[in-house]
């Protein structure tokens, strides 16, 4: 065996001009451990050391692949792939004799969890699941579980046997490969061989929308409860699979901050989450900052972060039975650049993330029984609680929207959230359920805290200051009926595996198609026949046909004077009935109870050409949700225009164009309103969503008025400034609002009420006359989450959306993200009304 010595390399000592000759593997690795020289290192495989340059992701594919090879102490994986194709591997590291048995511990590791499992519930591997780099423009931790796959698969002597012997690592080397390709790309094309720290140089300024998100531009670490992404469903599966007992979360932060380790700030823990857990965060930290303490490095805690929002990967497993830890380095951005706290190199930043990936599993052995015992000990106290608890379940679904109700049960089903069909009809808590067209969730199960934090409301916070949200109840979101039980009487028998939607037409016809606007997929089904080259037109009142009733937005597709003959029309909307998951009704009249099928009040819809303004000054996130809406959700073409072009495309072609939340109001000049003012005149549908509205205002585009907040701090004083800005913030919380439904904007909505999920401080004022306010926040209208009185106030009665005419076309303006997040599903239909129907407003 070759034994390596290792020779700590003080930061100051690394050259801040000639790049990193002297930089090598020993950098990283605990000082005094020698290592097996047959397994191969990150540079024998991918060209270069960690830390040279930023390891791309095939690269890390590849040295993965070589390692798994080499050494008995892992089992690689593929659990699927990206949206680009990429893998999203997934390292199972333990003694090879665990290895030998790793599904018989698997086994034993659940069985603890469930009632009356194993007494020696202490005397096994504790599971310790470590992933890196959610967010791909932080890179450090993805380059250091280089060195720690390499450090765990390579290590020799009685430690790291001892802890491999008892303990089950899942590395999850890459959250998201997708976004961290993009940024090696660019940090890699940017660097020089001289390597420079001035903090101008191109290298730390990525191009829009930079590597941060995946490929859709979406924050991948806020996925964990919506589960809406290939790398987080992959994730969830693997988590669900091990239970396990540790899951930390390697982040980076700002270039003048140091290194932080949760536990975070005390007062922002969810209620649900045990005191317990953050004891143990609390004594698991004591290992990072004695390793930290042990190379130099600078660091903080019970700062900053909380551990309030679920969704998140370092708090998900709190209501899990699990310990969740978030670690957040600075960055460098790069490969060297100057801070506050000296020159920050990339390879420091790396030696920071591997050896608190060390300092966790040095925790886990000596903690083992400690945390085992934590877990089993949590699912014992929620069966007692769930057992006491006076609400049996949750019954939930709308039978007006039997997709939406779907995927929300898809969403519980990956969570291991048991469900029961609705065996007969119900009504309860002013709400009817539907026999086969709704669920039941049960409190008496596992997961009944997962349930209860996802379903409920809470308006009450003992902190105002919030992380992320402060709001995300499912059933709100996805705008489907639900309301609490106090017994399971009309519940079927448990759902094993959902079963797919189905959808049909019911007869042939000679003369129409009618379908309703009110299911998820209605838009798909629409774009479908209007882009086959069908006529359809959108009913702008209710009807009664042939003994059945019909909403507002029904959509009609003759079959006289089109392009197909009958049987083909016929064949062609089975087809997208069944794809759409849409009853669609053939019909031999156009008398009606009602409006007529040849009534004037039908109006034509055209195929749509849909542009959406993207780049340097857009929020990536909002637009990014608008593009994965129309391509995965609706099958939609939609053309991404960059704001550093806009100038020079011919607009003629679009029909609408959405300018999703900017971040100023001189991201676009008045050339760029110009432009889009006589586009609109010429018959255009414009739309702007949140702080575009500011925009609007500013180059006179609609005339809005807008509620100001006039709040002056008094007795607060120096170091409570932040607090005070902070508790006007409006985060993430559910408001109602009221639906004018005769509106075309409100086509598909069978109720009056809406929940919108609100994170602006844009409050507009209603219009004189109420015609032209079809969606207004009701006078009491928080649902769920925190709203400071002041806001409160702004917001009552204010009106979430404007319309307003000019020339031949519309401005259309949202000031709450009507897609947030990709499991907003609830108001999704708002933006594809406003594009489809723009005219009839």
């Amino acid at each position: 065996m070759l034994k390596k010595t290792f020779l700590w390399i003080a930061l100051a000592m690394m050259p801040l001009v000639q790049g990193q000759e002297d930089l090598s593997l020993s950098y990283y690795l605990p000082e005094g451990t020698t290592y097996n020289s047959e397994i191969p290192t990150p540079k024998e495989i991918i060209g270069h050391e960690v830390g040279e340059w930023h390891v791309t992701h095939d690269k890390l594919v590849q040295y993965y692949q070589a390692l798994a090879k080499s050494s008995d102490r892992i089992q690689l994986e593929s659990r699927g792939s990206t949206y680009e194709g990429r893998p999203i591997l997934l390292l199972t590291i333990s003694s090879p004799a665990n290895l030998a048995k790793i599904e018989e511990i698997r086994r034993e590791h659940l069985a603890a969890t469930e009632a009356g499992g194993a007494e020696k519930s202490t005397d096994r591997p504790i599971v310790v699941y470590q992933g890196f780099s959610v967010h791909g423009n932080e890179p450090s931790g993805a380059n250091a579980a280089l060195a720690y796959a390499y450090h765990l698969a390579a290590a020799e002597g009685q430690d790291i046997e001892n802890k491999l012997e008892n303990m089950v690592i899942l590395l999850d080397p890459s959250f998201n490969p997708d976004g961290l390709q993009r940024f090696a790309y660019w940090a890699n094309t940017n660097r020089s061989m001289n390597l420079n720290p001035d903090n101008n140089e191109r290298e730390y300024h990525e191009v829009w929308p930079g590597g941060r998100t995946n490929h859709y531009w979406f924050d991948l670490n806020r996925d964990w409860l919506p589960v809406q992404l290939p790398e987080s469903k992959a994730r969830l599966a693997t988590f669900h699979k091990w239970l396990p007992n540790i899951l930390t979360d390697h982040h980076e932060m700002g270039t003048n901050s140091t290194f932080f380790f949760q536990p975070g700030e005390p007062d922002r823990v969810h209620p649900l989450t045990p005191e317990m857990n953050q004891q143990l965060t609390t004594e698991i930290g004591s290992y990072h900052a004695k390793a930290l303490d042990g190379i130099g490095s600078l660091y903080y805690t019970e700062e900053n972060y909380d551990d309030y929002y679920y969704g998140k990967g370092s708090t998900f497993p709190d209501v899990n039975g699990s310990i969740g830890i978030l670690f957040e380095q600075g960055s460098s951005r790069g490969h060297i650049q100057e801070s506050e706290n000296g020159i920050l190199t990339f390879p420091f930043t790396i030696r920071n993330q591997f050896t608190t990936a060390v300092s966790t599993i040095e925790a886990a052995e000596n903690m083992r029984e400690k945390i085992l015992k934590y877990q089993q000990d949590f699912y014992n106290n929620v069966r007692n609680e769930a057992s006491k608890d006076r609400m049996k379940g949750f019954v939930f679904g709308s039978p007006e929207n039997q997709a939406a109700t779907w995927e929300l049960a898809k969403i519980l089903e990956q969570h291991k959230i048991k469900i029961h069909p609705l065996e007969k009809d119900l009504k309860v808590g002013g709400e009817s359920f539907t026999a086969g067209k709704a669920y039941i969730a049960p409190s008496n199960q596992k997961n009944y805290r997962l349930l209860k934090a996802m379903f409920e409301k809470r308006t009450t916070f003992k902190d105002s200051l919030f992380y992320d949200i402060s709001a995300w109840t499912f059933p709100l979101a996805f705008n489907v009926d639900y309301a609490s039980l106090g017994s399971l009487d009309a519940a079927g028998q448990p759902v094993e595996q959902l079963q797919p939607l189905s959808g049909s037409v019911d007869k042939k016809s000679n003369y129409a198609y009618l379908f309703e606007w009110h299911e998820y997929f209605t838009p798909k089904a629409l774009n479908r026949i209007v882009n086959k080259g069908l006529r359809a037109k959108v009913a702008k009142g209710p009807f009664t046909l042939e003994g059945r009733k019909y909403d507002y937005g029904t959509i009609m597709v003759p079959v006289a004077n089109q392009d197909m003959n009958p049987q083909a029309i016929h064949d062609f909307l089975t087809e997208v009935a069944r794809d759409s998951y849409l009853q669609i009704h053939g019909v031999s009249t156009g008398y009606t109870q009602g409006i007529d099928l040849g009534s004037n009040e039908f109006d034509p819809v055209k195929k749509q050409k849909v542009a959406l303004i993207v780049g340097s000054g857009i929020r990536s996130y909002d637009a990014g949700e608008i593009w994965h809406l129309f391509d995965t959700r609706y099958d939609m073409q939609i053309t991404k225009i960059g704001t550093e072009y806009l100038q020079r495309v011919d607009l003629s072609d679009y029909t609408d164009i959405i300018i999703p939340s900017v971040y100023s109001t001189s991201v676009l000049d008045s050339a760029a309103a110009k432009k889009l003012d006589q586009w609109v005149r010429s018959g255009g549908t414009l739309i702007g969503y949140s702080n575009t509205a500011n925009w609007f205002k500013k180059h006179k585009m609609m005339k809005l008025e807008m509620k100001k907040d006039t709040l002056v701090a008094k007795n607060i004083p120096f170091d409570r400034r932040n607090d005070f800005r902070g508790a006007q913030e409006t985060s993430g919380t559910i408001f109602e609002a009221r639906l004018d439904r005769s509106h075309p904007v409100n086509f598909g909505y069978a109720d009056e009420l809406l929940p919108v999920f609100r994170n602006t401080n844009i409050y507009l004022e209603p219009d004189k006359d109420s015609y032209n306010n079809p969606i207004r926040y009701t006078d009491n209208p928080l649902l769920s989450g925190y709203v400071s009185e002041e806001n409160m106030e702004l917001l009552k009665n204010s009106v979430p959306f404007k319309v307003e005419r000019k020339g031949k076309g519309r401005i259309m303006v949202f000031t709450d993200n009507t897609n947030f997040r990709a499991f907003w599903y609830g108001t999704n239909k708002l933006l594809m009304n406003a594009v489809f129907f723009g005219n009839s407003m």
